[in-house]
């Protein structure tokens, strides 16, 4: 014997398609309810008619309907079918809902669209720094890198610009035409790093709330990052140490074991300047222990820890200390 069912009814064949015995959901026949019937089903779960039925005959054996031989299973009704299309439009709000709720969806967005702005913004900044070089003769475009495309921006002519940047402009001077355009490229890049600073903005206040212990160990830039790339608070919480610690490095790593290169000692965490800015030697055993201490961290704010504060961050910080007294010199 088989039992099978979907939204509308369930059924118990017997080896020879005959039905043995039914059951017919047909009361509050209603968009809603048969969207809360196809969720049930999606789950895996069954129905209240095939529970029923599976209790009065526990020998029948679960069978999908789609699995059933040809014309034993009823076909929908017209006034079913525009049911379950209502539903089916329900289910779909109800998951773009879900989503625009969903913090690890909007990390995944927000730090999408800062790496986005980020590479847009790197290439045009350098762009007008090399193009102001060539009329500003005198100034050292590496430390006043930062002042040059805010000063053209809102500058009137190069002299002013000149003038606002503390040095000498071209004896050649430039076209109106040409400073026009210099002058628009420059408030361009004024203008996207206004956004990202809106974006960054926007994932330190996600990520904060998200992922406290994470954000309050690393920050909350670099948590997210870490999150984002885990697929996930709850996928970072399950991952091994050992993973973490090269989560961003999965190029570097498939080489290795495609190519035989060193291993990657770090990913994403290189970011951190607890280990940019350790010792080249030492820079994989921070990396090792900081990722164990972003596990925990992790664990903690996908299963409803007490979030670390400043207390627990100076015992890692002490740890990353102990790292670079111990090795104070490369081994050889």
């Amino acid at each position: 014997m088989r039992l099978s069912w979907d939204w509308r009814l369930a059924r118990i064949f017997d080896d020879a398609g005959e039905v043995v015995d039914e059951s017919i959901w047909d009361a509050g026949r209603k968009a809603s309810t048969v969207a809360e019937r196809l969720s049930l089903l999606s789950a895996g779960r069954q129905t209240d008619e095939a529970r029923r039925l599976g209790e009065r005959f526990p020998e029948a054996v679960a069978t999908p309907i789609h699995e059933l031989p040809d014309g034993w299973w009823p076909m929908m009704s017209d006034t079913e079918a525009d049911l379950i299309q209502d539903a089916t439009l329900l289910i779909a709000q109800a998951g773009v809902a879900a989503a625009s709720s969903d913090p690890d969806r909007r990390l995944e967005h927000l730090v999408g669209a800062g790496d986005e702005i980020r590479a847009s913004w790197t290439t045009i900044e350098a762009r007008v720094i090399e193009w102001a070089g060539l009329f500003l003769p005198e100034i050292d475009l590496d430390a006043r890198r930062n002042d040059i495309p805010k000063a053209i921006a809102v500058a009137e002519s190069l002299d002013l610009a000149a003038s606002s940047l503390e040095t000498a402009s071209s004896p050649t001077g430039i076209s109106d035409s040409e400073w026009v355009a210099l002058s628009q490229w420059a408030k361009g890049v004024v203008e996207i790093e206004e956004r990202l600073q809106f974006v960054e903005s926007a994932i330190r206040e996600v990520a904060i709330v998200h992922l406290p212990s994470t954000s309050a160990l690393i920050g909350p830039l670099l948590a997210a990052r870490m999150s984002t790339a885990a697929h996930g608070r709850e996928r970072l919480a399950r991952l091994p140490s050992g993973t973490v610690q090269v989560l961003g490095a999965e190029t570097s790593f498939f080489l290795h074991l495609r190519d035989g290169i060193p291993v990657p000692k770090h990913g994403h965490l290189f970011q951190h300047p607890w280990v940019s800015r350790s010792p080249r030697w030492i820079r994989g055993k921070v990396a090792r222990m900081l990722s164990g201490k972003v596990s925990i961290a992790a664990r903690l704010d996908a299963y409803g820890g007490d979030p670390w504060g400043a207390a627990e961050v100076e015992l890692v910080e002490a740890k990353v200390a102990d790292i670079r007294k111990r090795h104070p010199k490369p081994q050889r």
